[in-house]
């Protein structure tokens, strides 16, 4: 009879390893017996069986109570077919009811006729050879601010964990694309088994800051400097759009730092609504000369000296109170 190995023991760790230690350990072996890399393509099925039951929590702890439950073995590969030989397969036709038959008949590895169905139901058989569907698949992609406001195409390449193929698709990014946006193709995940459908891959969004304009889902937000001047008499100014267009912003005199204006349909695209657009905020920030000149001094000191505004009205009552 061959050697009786469990899925612990292909992937060399040990029962209680965390899934990083299971998914460290069959990168490892994956790389090493990958046909494509001239490597034994009987041992890379074995650990990428191995790897796809233990890295299912479902299917791992069941696999778990058959190893509890007799020390049924989790793999047992290269060997002629025979009793007491028990393979728990997930995606090479493995199949759960043969197992409960040879327990019932007493054979090598069996439990004196016990029937474990009572345990784990009569239907276990069957319901191990439902189609499941395959677990999705993530990865991630920077995008830079300009492509996320007008969208972009992107060529990526995976690789599918159970198989080790690399495939290839073409990820289409749409305009007013925001960072953390998921992205989902259906069917390109990892593999069902038993017939069950493919998963999906997930991609992750990651939008670089813009130098002048920030995100808020499809409202963009600026800050715009002017003069102490512009915003004492007033001004017009050409303003930048996400879109790489200018709008004409009149500044009315007398406008303080901090003021916001709002331009509709000017911000980027909206990902939820397709056809609109979020809005453009535009937000005044007043600067003040820290280098003047003499002339310029003497001509502010005589506007400062012939103003007599309180500035600090509000200020000074509440002095007065306490």
């Amino acid at each position: 009879m061959a050697t009786k190995r469990s899925y612990y023991d292909v992937l060399g760790v040990k029962r209680d390893a965390s899934d990083d230690e299971i998914k460290k350990a069959f990168r490892k072996l994956a790389a090493k017996y990958h046909p494509d890399a001239g490597g034994d393509e009987q041992k890379f099925k074995e650990v990428s069986e191995a790897y796809t039951t233990l890295s299912d929590p479902k299917k791992r702890r069941e696999y778990d109570q058959m190893l509890m439950f007799g020390g049924i073995p989790g793999a047992d590969f290269g060997g002629s077919g025979g009793r007491g030989r028990y393979t728990y397969t997930t995606n090479v036709g493995g199949d759960w009811s043969d197992i409960f038959d040879s327990m019932r008949g007493g054979g090598d590895g069996g439990f004196g006729g016990f029937d474990f169905s009572s345990i784990f139901g009569g239907a276990a058989g069957r319901a191990a050879n439902r189609p499941t569907k395959g677990s999705d698949l993530t990865m991630s992609v920077d995008v830079s601010a300009e492509e996320a406001f007008r969208g972009a195409t992107r060529k990526a390449t995976y690789r599918v964990p159970s198989t080790g193929e690399e495939q290839t698709l073409t990820i289409k990014i749409p305009a007013g694309a925001v960072d953390g946006g998921k992205l989902r193709y259906r069917g390109r995940g990892e593999y069902g088994t038993n017939g069950g459908d493919r998963g999906d891959l997930v991609i992750t969004t990651h939008v670089a800051e813009h130098p002048l304009f920030k995100r808020d889902g499809a409202d963009v937000r600026m800050d715009l400097p002017i003069s102490m001047y512009e915003a004492t008499l007033g001004a017009t100014v050409e303003v930048p759009t996400p879109d790489g267009t200018e709008v004409r912003l009149k500044v009315p005199a007398g406008t303080q730092d901090g003021k916001t204006f709002r331009f509709r349909d000017l911000g980027a695209p909206n990902v939820k609504r397709k056809g609109t657009r979020g809005a453009l905020y535009v937000t005044v920030r007043v600067k003040v000369p820290t280098l003047i000149t003499k002339k310029e001094r003497d001509a502010l000191e005589a506007l400062r000296d012939a103003d007599t505004r309180d500035y600090r009205e509000e200020v000074n009552r509440y002095g007065t109170q306490r």
